[in-house]
């Protein structure tokens, strides 16, 4: 499954570059050098991370990056701006065609910032209100609660209702700590106690009583599909605008494995993303919307957005072009079949999952039952060469830092070209470095939350049976670095 490419240039382009750099400053040579060493030597599990090709990591060291081009296409702040209009142009056909959007803007830096030009778009929309003054001059970071409730006044008081983070929902809808909760009038809602799925019912409740503004769906930890025709109903009978955050499974989109109800774009006013994550390109952001919006959200730059990175930008167009072939469907399908077998690998072993399973990318482990946390168990099999991320599960007892639950995904493994008998082989290692993790005590003798023991030999012995997988599905073969 590992994308093709020229071994032979990617090693020399890469060579040249090292030594160039090295010249410079060694230590980052050095550290760029042992990155890949480190990815190649361990299991990378972590559900947002992914491998991008040689052409688009190649795409983004080059003279793009030293333009100024605010504005948009044929529309820009600064003379000498016709080949970033090319290349924005061409990525943004691309997001359109691989997505059937109306209107794709690529310039975001990221995920947050493509939510954050939604927002603004949406609320640009809705609102005609310019007094702002009543804040004073202020910056935003000194703002006090008090200040951030007239802002919200000024804006009309709008409402946000989006996923409760425990649940699997993502910081940047709408939680205080973030840009958004202080923006907006936030309410939550959740998954069924019993089953942890959604209920579109309680969903529709929680609308007609809030009456938001904004409804998104969308997650970062929720193991299963949406149906965003559902959503799209909720969001029509209240009069709200509905938003999709798909960052996390926009690969899962434009590899056709979610379609029809499934699918966001047709259905939601405006969706953002990320670019890199299960679509396997630079990190970055985009935002997809109905025409109605395109006015709004192509003033990202300078509503929220500094210049845009027009290296990155253009490296979106590669990835975007890669993921436009039929083998990236190919790739999508195995990254779900994938989850699949991971998830029944758990479960038969014994491992407690958030919802039973999972019908995307994603799976979540509530390690609860083996007497740890979720930070002591990401530790743990980090000790033995797994990389996950510790995470929230619903009604979480040990709160969002310390956490009952660890996310895992498939997509980096499976870009390596992992395939079933592997992924039910991590299961496994994964269950012998859970039952091997022993929390130890802090000096009151109650259990810590963060120190642990590992068994003896386990992380020795994990790492060795990994070897044996990778070796088998080596990253970015025959690519050398002297």
């Amino acid at each position: 499954m590992t994308q093709p490419f020229d071994a032979a240039k990617a090693s020399a382009a890469y060579q040249n570059a090292l030594e160039v750099i090295a010249s410079v400053e060694p230590t980052i040579a050095g550290a760029i050098k042992a990155e890949l060493a480190d990815q190649r030597s361990s299991l990378k599990l972590i559900a947002s991370e992914n491998y991008a090709s040689p052409a688009t990591l190649l795409t983004m060291g080059n003279w793009l990056s030293d333009k100024y081009a605010e504005g948009t296409v044929g529309h820009r702040f600064y003379a000498g701006c016709q080949n970033v209009d090319t290349v924005e142009q061409t990525a943004a056909d691309h997001a359109k065609a691989l997505f059937g959007a109306p209107h794709a803007y690529v310039q975001p830096h990221s995920g947050i910032d493509a939510n954050l030009v939604a927002f603004w778009a949406i609320l640009a929309q809705r609102i005609e209100s310019p007094a702002l003054a009543e804040v004073g001059a202020k910056h935003v970071n000194d703002l006090s609660d008090e200040d951030w409730d007239k802002l919200r006044k000024a804006l009309g008081d709008q409402r946000m209702l989006g996923m409760s983070l425990d649940a699997g929902g993502h910081l940047t809808h709408g939680f205080r700590p973030n840009i958004s909760g202080k923006m907006f009038n936030q309410r939550s809602y959740g998954t069924d106690p019993e089953t942890g799925l959604l209920d579109y019912d309680a969903v529709a409740a929680a609308a007609r009583e809030f009456k938001p503004l904004v409804l998104i769906a969308g997650y970062s930890a929720y193991p299963r599909k949406v149906n965003f025709a559902k959503m799209r109903e909720i969001a029509d009978e209240v009069g709200a605008t509905l938003m999709v955050d798909m960052a996390h499974f926009a690969g899962l989109v434009a590899g056709k494995v979610f379609t029809g109800d499934f699918d966001p774009v047709p259905h939601a006013h405006v969706t953002t993303t990320t670019t890199h994550k299960s679509l396997r390109g630079p990190r970055g952001g985009m935002v997809l919307c109905q025409p109605e919006y395109a006015d709004s959200v192509d003033r990202g730059c300078p509503m929220v957005l500094g210049g845009p990175l027009s290296q990155t930008m253009a490296a979106k167009a590669v990835a975007l072009a890669e993921a436009r072939r039929p083998s990236f469907q190919t790739y999508a399908q195995a990254v779900a079949d994938n989850a699949v077998t991971l998830a029944e690998g758990l479960m038969k072993r014994g491992v407690k999952l958030v919802t039973d399973g999972t019908e995307n990318h994603l799976v979540l482990l509530d390690v609860s039952s083996y007497g740890i946390t979720g930070r002591q168990a990401e530790s743990a099999l980090l000790d033995a060469g797994i990389v996950t991320n510790r995470n929230a599960v619903p009604r979480d007892a040990n709160g969002a830092w310390y956490t009952s639950g660890v996310r895992i995904g498939t997509p980096a493994l499976t870009t390596r070209g992992f395939g079933a008998d592997e992924f039910d082989k991590v299961a496994e290692l994964i269950v012998d470095v859970l039952s091997a993790t022993t929390p130890t005590t802090t000096p009151a003798g109650a259990p810590s939350k963060a120190k642990y023991t590992l068994g003896d030999g386990v992380a020795d012995k994990t790492r060795a049976a990994s070897a044996e997988l990778l070796d088998k599905h080596p990253l970015y073969p025959g690519l050398e670095l002297a």
